[in-house]
């Protein structure tokens, strides 16, 4: 097939202001990426757009399993809130209203 470029879970980047850090998640245009290593503002690097991970959570609400997650990029974290946010997946276990954190299966818009 002379059109494939690639499979598509990691992708290459530019790192934001700021740069990037391993595992971090980041908005590059309205998708989240997870980066694979760490790198300056303006540097290329591999960003994972699929797959499941831990990622910081809004504390306040609980999540249930395969729930509609989003991403706040002003407070950073993921939420079940729509309003003002960017889809990015479901939650792939469920996680207490007290958790910082949880499990995250990244499906991106059109996925």
């Amino acid at each position: 097939m002379k059109n494939f470029v690639q499979v598509g879970d990691t992708l290459t980047f530019t790192a934001p202001a700021g740069g990037v850090v391993s595992g971090g998640a980041y908005l590059i245009g309205a998708l989240l990426v997870v980066a694979v290593a760490s790198a300056d503002a303006g540097e290329p690097f591999e960003g994972k757009v699929s797959g499941v991970f831990t990622l910081p959570k809004a504390t306040g609400s609980a999540w249930t399993e395969g729930a509609k997650l989003y991403w706040n990029d002003t407070s950073r974290y993921v939420t079940v809130t729509a309003t003002d946010n960017v889809f990015i997946g479901y939650a792939a276990a469920a996680a207490a209203s007290a958790a910082t954190v949880g499990n995250v299966l990244l499906r991106q818009a059109g996925v």
